[in-house]
């Protein structure tokens, strides 16, 4: 996987150019469009065979990249990929921070295949690797996680999505003695987060999309972190669906080996816009600069990186 590492980030640092135009537009449909097309093709000009397993869109649904998608132009390289063109939507076309083009990959059969669905998810950096269980209360995880950390639990910092679904959680943590920051958008970067130290976000928890829960999974691995998730099908559609992808036992948590079977795994995002990690992409004379964070599962390593791409030139 290591060997495809910059090829990876070409996809994500194209789709981000791509996505710049569309920044405060409104019109989500354009921007959607103009970052999968730049990423479709240029996973398309890629040595590998890859699948897309799990992902935002439906074979149905352009434009978006659909699960099972076949990706690459061949060679020795079989690849799963969980993909997001955008993470950040709302934010791209309201000029509002928070939004990325990502990417994650792994070799063929070590990323969980699952429907775009909601997801309940509960990150943590490597200090409280271990420590987690989604099935219990968020009050004893907290209380594990500062026992983990050697922090009190009044230093105990939790990311939760600004959402009305979460207001319990929120209620309950607080009520707790931990602090709570929220997030309105851009929950794969919160969850890579919490393995950041310097960053000081001790645990990321909700309810959110499936894709950036496997997005996020391979970001912590990658890391040495930790997280667990749980599928929430809403109908007997969502049901039937998971269990044509084989997922069965829907009661269950699912653990990190499940979400991303192994540590030879990539994750690379570029900004769109500014967020917690990453600048978005920034023009500066006659360029679009781009910033982008790499991790590379066996090596543990977190890369930078800044490209520059003429502004008249595609991608």
């Amino acid at each position: 996987m290591r060997s495809l590492l910059l090829d990876f980030l070409k996809v994500t640092e194209s789709a981000a150019v791509a996505a710049m135009p569309w920044v405060g537009s409104g019109d989500k449909i354009a921007a959607d469009a103009a970052a999968t097309n730049a990423m479709r093709e240029n996973l398309n000009k890629m040595k590998m065979h890859s699948t897309v397993v799990i992902g935002e869109g439906e074979i149905d649904e352009a434009p978006m990249l659909y699960i099972g998608e076949k990706l690459g132009k061949g060679g020795s390289h079989e690849i799963d990929i969980a993909v997001d063109p955008i993470e950040g939507t709302t934010p791209t076309v309201n000029g509002q921070g928070n939004a990325i083009t990502v990417i994650a990959a792994a070799p063929k059969g070590t990323l969980l295949h699952a429907p775009d669905m909601y997801m309940k998810k509960l990150a943590v950096g490597p200090k409280a690797k271990g420590k987690i269980d989604l099935d219990a209360p968020i009050e004893d995880n907290i209380k594990a996680v500062a026992k983990a950390t050697g922090k009190d639990i009044r230093e105990i910092n939790v990311l939760i999505q600004d959402r009305p679904r979460h207001q319990a959680y929120v209620d309950r943590i607080r009520k707790l003695g931990a602090k709570v920051r929220l997030f309105r958008d851009g929950d794969v970067i919160y969850a890579t987060a919490t393995c950041m130290e310097s960053l000081d976000v001790d645990m990321f928890f909700g309810i959110g999309g499936a894709p950036e829960g496997v997005l996020g999974a391979v970001a912590v691995r990658s890391q040495g972190g930790d997280m667990q998730a749980k599928l929430l099908p809403r109908n007997d559609d969502e049901v039937k669906r998971c269990h044509e992808m084989g997922l069965t036992d829907l009661e269950s948590v699912l653990n990190l080996d499940q979400l991303v079977s192994t540590d030879d795994c990539v994750f690379v995002a570029t900004g769109i816009t500014d967020n917690l990690i990453i600048q978005g992409v920034q023009p500066e004379y006659g360029n679009y600069m781009t910033h982008s964070l790499l991790v590379n599962g066996m090596e543990k390593q977190v890369r930078y990186v800044k490209s520059a791409y003429p502004m008249m030139q595609p991608v």
